[in-house]
Parts: C-alpha cells; structure tokens; sequence
C-alpha cells in the first residue's frame, strides 16, 4: 500500500496523473537459477502517480499472462477519477482507452 493510499489522498480536477509499466528487476526466477525454487516469471507493476505532487497513487500489478495495455484500463477503473488528466506512454493509446 502507498502513502497517498493510506492519508487517502486524491488528485484534483485539473491535475495530471501519470501512468507506467515497469518490470521489477530480478523478480523473474528460472529452472536453472536456483534449484530449490519453482521458476516464475518476472513481475510487472503499472504506477499511477500525481504529477504535480510527485506521489504514487497506486501499483497495480500485471497478471504474467496479460500485459500492460489490457492492465491500465482494469487500474484507470479501480481508481475511479474524474476531472483528471491521464498520461501515459504512445502504446496505450489504444481506441477502447481514450474513448
């Protein structure tokens, strides 16, 4: 859970809330790396954030058999704003999203 989660802290009408994907580094675990541990793959979080305030609002986690593009329109939702300002990168401007 993020700070801006905890104080219940929430972006204005008007204000930008950015959004990313990011694999963890190290998070994925293959046969040959550790023999007492089952492989895994890596994991991918999707962040929004308060750009004018520099806070996370929320990571969202990306199943491993989907990807970010169907991930951010699940956490845009969950997030449930109104009046904000969504950026994110060219990738996700998919024609179901920005309607």
């Amino acid at each position: 859970m993020c700070l801006a989660n905890f104080f219940d802290i929430k972006p204005v009408s008007g204000e930008t809330v950015g959004m990313d994907g990011k694999v963890l580094k190290g998070s994925y675990q293959i046969e040959n790396d550790n023999p007492h541990s089952d492989s895994h793959p890596a994991i991918m979080l999707v962040s929004s954030y308060i750009v004018e305030r520099g806070l996370i609002l929320e990571p969202f986690e990306v199943d491993a058999k989907t990807n970010e593009i169907k991930a951010l329109p699940q956490l845009i939702e969950k997030l449930a704003l109104k009046g904000v300002v969504f950026a994110f990168d060219a990738i996700n401007t998919q024609k179901k999203l920005v309607s």
